[in-house]
């Protein structure tokens, strides 16, 4: 009986792989439909997180902009309750027959002299 010749394969070190020398060996060409399957996977899942990182930002921004929306909201209804409080007031004034002032009132200072002060 005659021997099968054996072919015995280089050891895979840690740089043949940095080098990239693993790609030529007889194996990787017999299972490359694999290993280019493995790469598209690996890509398209790259891909997928880009998108759900954009829509994640695109969600943060949405949340700032409610968040200024509702604050302008209720400063808009802050003031219509000032406005509708205003108008009730008037309405009740004019049912007293009361008139708003043209002329503001003034303030009187009454200053005491010194021999006003020593007689108390």
């Amino acid at each position: 009986m005659a021997k099968k010749p054996t072919y015995r394969q280089k050891k895979l070190t840690f740089m043949d792989i940095v080098k990239g020398n693993f790609l030529n060996r007889d194996e990787v060409k017999i299972h490359y439909k694999y290993f280019l399957l493995v790469f598209v996977l690996m890509m398209m899942m790259i891909y997928s997180n880009h998108l759900v990182s954009q829509k994640i930002e695109r969600v943060n921004e949405l949340k700032e902009q409610t968040e200024e929306y509702k604050s302008r909201n209720a400063y808009a209804q802050s003031k219509l309750i000032k406005v509708k409080m205003e108008s009730e007031l008037g309405k009740e004034v004019i049912g007293d027959s009361l008139i708003t002032l043209e002329n503001h009132p003034h303030k009187l200072l009454i200053k005491l002299d010194s021999t006003d002060a020593k007689t108390k």
